[in-house]
């Protein structure tokens, strides 16, 4: 291990504002494949939000599209939007009563071209939208709605939702998936740029240490976690949690993180949101 890849000090480390980044790239990439509805997919994200927070100074991530996209052919690409519309009267219970299931696959391409932040918030909103509210996100109106919810620009994300540039870029996701055996989602694959080694592949949902164990492996070090932000800087940062996001991520029981998001409705700080089906809190903002 030469100079630049031996571990910081942990007094750097455990400074949340230390820019890693000044002494070495990220060496680890990872490849999360997702299916938008999917529902291990949404159960992932707590994991991965975990792992950006202890780690995420060593990995870059990025989203490709797999799953059960069936229907994506050039005939299913080609159909008009009133046909589309048409198609979605009610919520689909799986897959199988999806007509375009590739829809929110192209939409989040379209989100991915005004950048990668921007694609980050959009999977998490009709992520919410699907698995919270239970409304059909193959439905364009709901797919615009999140757009606005992810702050996107409208009249581009429309403009490019069924565009060619969406299109490639969707079938540019599944032809990875193709390449790298990926039948399964989630799938996460890591790929270490400093050491010739094949990557290390992981399908399905684990725990916790599962994740942590391989990337400490990959990355072939033991590193030391960073310091987790306080609860407040994470929610401000997110703006809309769950329950049980926050107790995977601080390692609380879910009676714990309950009575630190009390204590912050109290202080008018939270609120719960009462439509959604599990336990949803929105950021309201400190006094």
């Amino acid at each position: 291990m030469n100079g630049n890849q031996q571990e910081l000090s942990s007094s750097n480390q455990m400074d949340p504002a230390f820019n890693y980044m000044k002494y070495v790239q990220k060496p680890i990439e990872m490849y999360v494949f997702i299916d938008p509805l999917c529902s291990e997919c949404w159960a992932l994200e707590p994991y991965l939000k975990k792992l950006y927070v202890e780690y995420g100074r060593f990995f870059t991530i990025k989203h490709v599209i797999s799953g059960q996209l069936t229907a994506l052919n050039s005939n299913g690409l080609n159909k008009n939007k009133q046909t589309k519309q048409s198609s979605f009267t009610h919520f689909p219970s799986n897959h199988k009563e999806i007509d375009y299931p590739w829809v929110p696959a192209l939409a989040i391409k379209a989100a991915e071209l005004q950048g990668k932040k921007a694609s980050k918030q959009f999977i998490r909103k009709i992520q919410e939208t699907l698995f919270f509210d239970k409304q059909n996100i193959c439905n364009e109106d709901v797919l615009l709605r999140c757009a606005s919810d992810a702050a996107l620009d409208i009249e581009e994300f429309q403009k490019d939702l069924f565009s060619n540039t969406s299109k490639r870029a969707l079938q540019c996701d599944l032809h990875l998936a193709y390449e790298m055996e990926v039948n399964y989602t989630p799938t996460i694959v890591l790929f270490n740029q400093e050491v010739e080694d094949e990557g290390v592949k992981l399908s399905g949902l684990h725990p916790y240490d599962i994740y942590e164990f391989v990337l400490k492996e990959i990355l072939q070090r033991t590193p030391i976690p960073s310091v987790k932000p306080s609860l407040i800087d994470y929610l401000q940062l997110q703006k809309t949690v769950c329950t049980k996001e926050l107790s995977v991520i601080y390692d609380w029981s879910i009676d714990k993180t309950e009575k630190e998001l009390k204590k912050l409705q109290f202080q008018q700080i939270v609120e719960r949101v009462p439509e959604k089906n599990e336990s949803c809190w929105k950021y309201l903002g400190t006094l």
